[in-house]
């Protein structure tokens, strides 16, 4: 039988204080939610609590404050009938207890006042609606009316009422469904799987933002992939990302077939997700090849082709960005050079590594080198050991020579030794297309390794190419 009091969860003193607050105010209160859960999980418990009161959060969050050394801030929300404490590295939200009813096209709840069962009832998952008691009289009791401590034993997510009335109120409960079972490596229970598939296109009225949100999370998992299968599986995928279910499928025609590149994707994340917690690198690893549907075409003498699909990717991916209202910054930038240049180091292993190809990956790459190296690596899934050796050790070799050429010539966000004043100077010109002629053979010459990346052997080639473009030195 589970243990009935976890005062050991509540040691830090502002629980003790909470409870304090509350006595004296005649009001019971409770720790509940994730903060709970993830001391039942023996994570780190997290740095933002929420405190259910039965009564008025704000006027609780009021009474704490003026207890608390310090002064410290507090924001009220009338409107929500909530209050937040920041009070060194903790976050304290505080709340009224309260149940919830919804309309049919918005996921805001109607609020009114309730008792810590309905409180509890409006919880998305058991194991999130688990609650503390802080009063003195019962500090640490432990209620769980819906069995999560037991569920998280099972490790199972499981909702606390009917599955389809969860998720038709939230939407966006199928959602954090999904990324709990990622990020804890739980099951989804079978009836709440179900529920998923049959509300999934209510997940339509939920803001663009928090879809993000819950995809960030679940990409920056320990296995994300874990994730996009049961997004597929429950049909919620393509109404998020069909950019990606389009890539699922295998064609056959006069016995030639292609791989999978849903699945193959899904390996690269996996993959990627071993060795970067850059989200952005992870987003690229996601989408770099998205450009292959739109490009897939057969030709009897060499069969499957998908030809120029990382630029028409890249283009895909600021689309993408826009519809799902993500930052079209650099963060998206970094995204699309990425799917852009996602191909290039691997057809650089697969030749003889010339200086000049590493040269002109290095200045095309600039600081992101090392990422678009980590994607290629990731973007190995070949099952023969032999050929996965193999890559492996080409793609070692690029590394070294990216290292060598880097030392040597400084590509690495080139800037021309030779200006355009100078070269204007030096010509006696104004500004002109020849300017740009001049700079783009220096740069060449400097990418071919015609001549050193230092201002001497650039100025001299620079006078070599005025002399072969009729263009005379100008003397002071």
């Amino acid at each position: 039988m589970a243990k009935e009091f976890h005062t050991e969860a509540i040691q830090h003193p502002i629980f003790k204080l909470i409870g304090e607050a509350s006595d004296e105010l005649g009001v019971d209160s409770y720790v509940i939610g994730g903060f709970v859960r993830d001391y039942f999980l023996k994570r780190n418990t997290p740095k933002d609590i929420d405190i259910v009161a039965i009564g008025s959060g704000i006027e609780l969050a009021k009474k704490v404050a003026s207890k608390l050394k310090g002064k410290p801030e507090i924001s009220v929300f009338k409107n929500f009938g909530t209050a937040m404490i920041k009070h060194k590295d903790l976050e304290l939200e505080f709340v009224g207890a309260r149940k919830e009813s919804y309309n049919r096209d918005s996921r805001k709840p109607i609020v009114e006042d309730g008792t810590l069962e309905d409180d509890q009832n409006r919880r998305d998952f058991t194991i999130n609606a688990m609650a503390l008691t802080l009063n003195q009289e019962n500090f640490g009791k432990l209620l769980d009316p819906f069995g999560g401590l037991a569920d998280l034993d099972k490790e199972i997510i499981r909702t606390p009422l009917e599955p389809g009335i969860t998720y038709s109120d939230d939407p966006l409960r199928m959602m954090r469904a999904i990324r709990f079972a990622t990020q804890l490596h739980f099951t989804i229970e079978l009836q709440s799987l179900q529920a998923i598939t049959e509300n999934k296109d209510r997940i339509k009225i939920v803001s663009k933002e928090r879809i993000v949100d819950e995809l960030h999370k679940i990409l920056m998992s320990s296995k994300p992939s874990v994730g996009f299968k049961l997004m597929h599986q429950t049909e919620l995928l393509p109404l998020i990302l069909p950019e990606l279910t389009a890539l699922q499928g295998i064609e056959e025609k006069e016995g030639q077939r292609h791989k999978d590149n849903f699945w193959h994707t899904l390996e690269v994340v996996d993959n990627i997700a071993k060795t970067t917690d850059n989200l952005w690198l992870r987003w690229a690893a996601l989408l770099h090849d998205i450009g292959k549907a739109p490009t897939k075409k057969f030709h009897k003498k060499i069969g499957w082709t998908f030809h120029a699909h990382e630029f028409v990717g890249s283009k895909m991916v600021y689309k993408l960005f826009k519809r799902l209202r993500m930052p079209l910054n650099e963060k998206m930038k970094f995204v699309q050079k990425m799917v852009l240049m996602s191909s290039r180091p691997i057809i650089l292993s697969e030749d003889h590594v010339t200086d000049s190809a590493v040269r002109r990956l290095v200045f095309d790459a600039g600081d992101a080198v090392e990422d678009l190296m980590t994607l290629c690596e990731a973007d190995i899934t070949t099952k023969n050991p032999r050929k996965q050796k193999k890559y492996k050790n080409n793609f070692k070799i690029v590394r070294q020579k990216i290292v060598e050429v880097e030392e040597r010539d400084h590509i690495r966000n080139f800037q021309p030794p030779v200006s355009g004043e100078e070269i204007m100077k030096t010509f006696n010109l104004k500004p002109s297309k020849e300017i740009g002629v001049i700079k783009d053979a220096i740069k060449e010459a400097i990418l071919e390794g015609e001549i050193p990346n230092e201002y001497e052997a650039a100025y001299n080639f620079m006078l070599e190419k005025g002399k072969k473009m009729n263009l005379k030195v100008h003397s002071e």
